[in-house]
């Protein structure tokens, strides 16, 4: 009986498609390797996903991670901002560049409670801006966003001293602007005195520094509310202010007076304006005060009397000894 020979084996058996029979459903598809290759394939990659979402985590935790938060979500005063005010054309031309470029530096926020998600730590000027074109273009949607890093301080007193830093780094501060958010810090408990605020927010600065802006710190209390360009004061000005509040009890009402009765319009008229209330009163040299007029007597016993501003002069002849008692006499003083 003849062997019948049987057909080579098909390498691709495990993996083709083999017709359905007798017209019935197609059958599932085989694996294509090992069951256990693909479990761990997919345990791989399950566990590449898992490392992927923890270092995004991380990073939006340490504050690493640029976010697009719409500016509803913002408090822009939340903390007491330090930059007292920004001058037009400044905020115009960065309204310009952020139009043109697009934001270049991100702004600092931090969680908080309340009606806001995020709270304004740093980069108020831009959130300005940004808020000033989403208004002239409210229906573009391209300024209804700001690119933030999430920080995470530890206390208040932290977000303040990162604020502080970071506009002395950018713009520098004015001694007003300095002691007005060391005055506004405490005023919001965040300090308990007006001295452990300067020693926290201005750490590096030498002691010198701290002692002027602690002056300013009288400039804010007695007529903060009065100055219209408060932070355009220069450094000597304001010391003579404070001296002159220190030595006069009813300086400070004075200046608050004139503030009020005689407003300014800009920067160097409000300088002048302080300037001349704060100087002391002139004081009239000798030189022009009127002196006495020229007085002259003759007297009966041949004596002449002259009076030469505060001089008395007695001339004419010798006078005897009784003549010279009588006049010791009148003047209060004994006889010679």
């Amino acid at each position: 009986m003849a062997r019948k020979r049987l057909a080579p084996a098909k390498p691709d058996f495990l993996t083709q498609d083999s017709p359905a029979p007798h017209g019935g459903a197609q059958p599932a598809t085989r694996m294509t390797g090992p069951p256990i290759a693909q479990v761990a394939a997919e345990a791989s990659a399950q566990s590449a996903l898992q490392g992927l979402a923890d270092d995004v985590s991380r990073a939006r935790a340490a504050g690493k991670m640029i976010l697009d938060i719409p500016l509803s979500e913002i408090a822009p005063d939340y903390l007491a901002r330090d930059r007292i005010g920004v001058d037009g054309e400044e905020m115009k031309a960065l309204m310009d560049s952020i139009a043109k470029n697009g934001q270049r530096t991100p702004i600092e926020v931090m969680q908080i409670e309340g009606p806001f998600q995020y709270g304004l730590i740093s980069g108020w000027r831009r959130l300005m801006a940004l808020e000033l074109l989403h208004k002239d273009s409210p229906n573009s949607g391209r300024f209804a966003t700001v690119q933030a890093l999430l920080r995470k301080p530890d206390a208040s007193a932290d977000a303040y001293v990162a604020m502080v830093e970071e506009n002395e780094i950018r713009v520098g501060l004015s001694y007003y602007e300095r002691a007005s958010v060391a005055a506004e810090a405490v005023k919001r408990g965040v300090f308990e005195t007006e001295k452990q605020a300067l020693l926290t927010l201005f750490a590096t600065a030498s002691r010198p520094k701290r002692s002027r802006i602690r002056s300013f710190i009288e400039i804010y209390h007695a007529l903060g509310d009065r100055l219209r360009y408060p932070s355009h004061i220069p450094e000597r000005l304001g010391l003579s202010l404070v001296e002159a509040l220190r030595s006069d009890a009813g300086m400070a009402e004075k200046i608050r007076t004139g503030l009020v009765e005689k407003p300014t319009h800009s920067p160097n008229a409000e300088i002048a304006l302080l300037s001349r209330l704060s100087a002391p009163p002139k004081v009239v040299k000798e030189s022009n005060v009127p002196r006495a007029e020229h007085l002259e007597q003759h007297l009966e016993n041949g004596l002449v009397l002259s009076l030469r501003g505060e001089k008395i002069e007695i001339s004419g002849k010798p006078m005897d000894a009784e003549t010279l008692a009588r006049v010791a006499e009148l003047l209060g003083s004994e006889p010679f």
